[in-house]
């Protein structure tokens, strides 16, 4: 039977996931890709193959589908349609691994217990991450599962750029910047040279720009800085986080506002951003329809578009100089209109925009001898499943006790 990984990425009232094959191929082979969402209510099933074509699509009524429910059918579905296929492992996207780990991880009682302990650094996101380790554990107790973070990739940056300004016992005690959207930086550097080979040895700010948005710097590969810190609500506005933010407005919120610290996050996490902005919506796409009528949608952009530009100049500071920009994510990939006013709004950069290739996708976006802009489609789904494989390998070489 062909041993094939399951690569898992739950939110609140949502789990995608894809089936990848356990090969030897840099790129592992993408068998099944798929969606449960309105998880908690009436939940959807669409399920696509590796050609992208729908296999199955099913509408279920009712309150009794949660995570538990969507994981077991998902198993039995895989168990009826996957004939010769075993599995093998199954990998999740984890937010958060703190300062502990910087490679994927076998998860046991332990370090579950360890990633537990990080849910009040991404209260969004470490919650929902976690629900299908705990119930895959109960369910199929000898399943090898493997945490994968989005904190991993910027582990290795300079300990300056991981510090904040405040008393080194705060420090010890996990107060530091951490950056978030590692699994999408780590497959973007891994990809790079296939797109330019001189990528790979250069001066990168990838932006990965979606409903959750941030900046990282590239040297080399590796990344040096990145706009997201502590949490996932620094740096960019994002579709309904705020980004970066005096923290006397928290103290303001909390003794002026009246608001309590829970209504405070509520207010930053859920109802800011582009959302908060606007008034009207965190989806880009209506607000570009309607900017032209409504000021404070066209606001919103400005605000997105005018901080993606500051933060630019602060990445290629840290870098020392600009060699390129990479967009991906929701909106990098698919928002010509976004890209092409953070590229005109860098033109100190000496970038020079190509409008029809921007209008095109690209994959490159600039013309001339100076810094190059690109479109790399993000694959956070295959950097887990490389993930996976490694970690197996890992475990199959250590000695026997």
């Amino acid at each position: 039977m062909v041993p094939v990984l399951l690569v898992l990425n739950a939110g609140s009232s949502s789990l995608k996931f894809q089936v990848f094959e356990l090969g030897e191929a840099e790129e592992p082979l993408r068998l099944f890709r798929g969606l449960f969402e309105g998880l908690g209510g009436s939940a959807h099933l669409l399920i696509r193959d590796g050609a992208g074509n729908a296999v199955a699509d099913e509408a279920f009524e009712g309150p009794g589908w949660g995570h538990e429910e969507a994981l077991l059918h998902v198993a039995a579905w895989l168990r009826a349609h996957g004939s010769g296929l075993r599995l093998a492992a199954v990998g999740h996207r984890v937010v958060h691994g703190g300062l502990a780990y910087d490679a994927p991880v076998h998860v046991d009682a332990e370090v579950l217990e360890n990633l537990e302990r990080l849910v009040p650094l991404a209260p969004l996101h470490q919650p929902h991450n976690l629900e299908p380790i705990r119930i895959l554990r109960q369910r199929f107790p000898d399943l090898p599962q493997i945490a994968c973070f989005d904190t991993a990739f910027h582990r290795g940056q300079p300990e300056i750029a991981q510090l904040f300004a405040l008393p080194h016992a705060m420090t010890e005690r996990g107060v530091r910047r951490y950056g978030f959207h590692g699994l999408s930086y780590a497959y973007i550097a891994s990809v790079l040279a296939a797109y330019d080979p001189a990528l790979a040895s250069s001066r990168v700010v990838v932006a990965h720009l979606g409903n959750g948005a941030s900046l990282c710097a590239l040297d080399r590969g590796r990344s040096v800085a990145t706009t997201m810190g502590f949490s996932a609500l620094d740096g960019l506005p994002m579709g309904t986080r705020c980004g970066a933010l005096d923290a006397g407005v928290v103290f303001y919120m909390l003794r002026e506002m009246g608001l309590t610290p829970d209504e405070a996050e509520q207010v930053l996490y859920t109802q800011s951003g582009l959302r908060g902005v606007s008034g009207l919506s965190n989806d880009m796409r209506r607000l570009r329809s309607l900017a032209g009528a409504d000021p404070d949608a066209g606001r919103a952009i400005d605000l997105f578009v005018y901080r993606i530009g500051r933060e630019l100049g602060s990445l290629t500071a840290a870098l020392g100089g600009l060699d390129a920009v990479v967009f991906t994510g929701g909106i990098g990939e698919n928002d010509a209109a976004t890209r092409a006013e953070v590229l005109r709004g860098a033109a100190w950069a000496g970038f020079a925009l190509d409008e029809a290739a921007n209008a095109a996708g690209g994959p490159r976006l600039t013309r001339g001898p100076g810094p190059a802009a690109w479109v790399i489609p993000t694959d956070e789904e295959s950097m887990i499943a490389r993930g996976i494989r490694d970690a197996l390998d890992h475990a199959r070489r250590q000695p026997a006790l």
